[in-house]
């Protein structure tokens, strides 16, 4: 398996006052560490990035590097409309060290296919870094089609894709006829993207119970589908709660119901309507209540460690 496969964890940014809370984060990425995650994502969509500043983005990145170490590869997200100034935060950002690049095809512009070719090329010409492309036309505005992608192939570090259209049989041709890696970015799809063939997912879902995460990809990739499909479908309730409001709304809610982190979001994110919450606390003792095949004791005592601080925070 190489590093681009597996479940990947866009992670959050925990806020404290106003600012980023860096020693939060870096716990929450040795958390998802310790649960056998195979990657992380800093400055993603889940992250809200699109509310912090370059300085604070890039503080996010040093912090969680700093934290996991060469014990787990991290991407950067990066987003945004205009070509070159991405181009030249990429060459800045180069001397961090990260695993590569997540990079969204541009919002708000719309631009022609060729464009979108264009644009990507540009950005992986800047750096020696692998670069994931990030398809969310649902954010967006536009669609990185099929034959965009095959064309984008001939850059040497575009690597992987993160798939968030919706569409299975998308997921099943680039599956069949690219190279990338194809990382799911529609958790709810996430069982039936590893059964056509998906290397993975980069799931905000996965920030609750990533072991389970990780145990459903090693049960799809080893052929037990019955399992799979069955721990899958203990997972869809919470999945579905999860995007019942804007993420990440619910992702926060549900990591502060565990204490892990303080439930604070950057306008125009909301936390998570007092109903959502009701019904996440509900959701969250079921599945806090799931073994994981193979827990070593300790991970058993987090566990319910975790299921203990729910009860309290409620």
């Amino acid at each position: 398996m190489t590093i681009f496969e597996g479940i990947w964890i866009p992670l959050v940014t925990p806020f404290r006052n106003g600012k980023p809370d860096l020693d939060r984060a870096q716990q929450l990425a040795l958390t998802m560490l310790d649960a056998g995650v195979h990657g992380l994502v800093a400055c993603g969509t889940t992250g809200e990035a699109a509310t912090l500043s370059e300085k604070e983005q890039s503080q996010v990145l040093a912090a969680v590097l700093e934290a996991v170490q060469s014990s787990c590869p991290v991407l950067m997200g990066i987003s945004g409309s205009d070509t070159q100034a991405l181009v030249d935060k990429v060459a800045r950002l180069d001397s961090q060290r990260s695993a590569g690049f997540l990079v969204s095809a541009p919002s708000y512009v719309r631009p022609s296919q060729d464009g979108i070719r264009l644009h990507f090329e540009a950005i992986a010409a800047a750096t020696d870094d692998p670069i994931v492309l990030y398809n969310i036309p649902s954010r967006t505005g536009v669609n990185i089609d099929i034959g965009t992608v095959i064309a984008l192939q001939h850059c040497d570090n575009i690597v992987a894709i993160k798939e968030c259209g919706g569409n299975l049989a998308k997921m099943a041709e680039l599956v069949r006829h690219t190279g990338l890696k194809v990382l799911c970015g529609d958790d709810a799809l996430l069982f039936h993207a590893l059964c056509l063939g998906g290397h993975g997912a980069i799931s905000a879902a996965a920030h609750v119970r990533p072991d389970l995460f990780v145990q459903l990809h090693t049960l799809a990739k080893n052929g037990h589908t019955a399992q799979a499909r069955e721990l899958f479908n203990q997972l869809l309730p919470l999945i579905q709660l999860l995007f019942s409001e804007p993420n990440p709304g619910p992702v926060k809610a549900a990591l502060a119901m565990q204490g892990l982190i303080q439930e604070e979001l950057r306008l125009p994110m909301t936390t998570m309507s007092k109903t959502g919450r009701a019904q996440l606390a509900s959701a969250l003792d079921k599945l806090m209540a799931i073994p994981v095949a193979g827990k070593s004791m300790d991970t058993e005592k987090s566990t319910a460690k975790r299921s203990g601080l729910l009860n309290l925070v409620r």
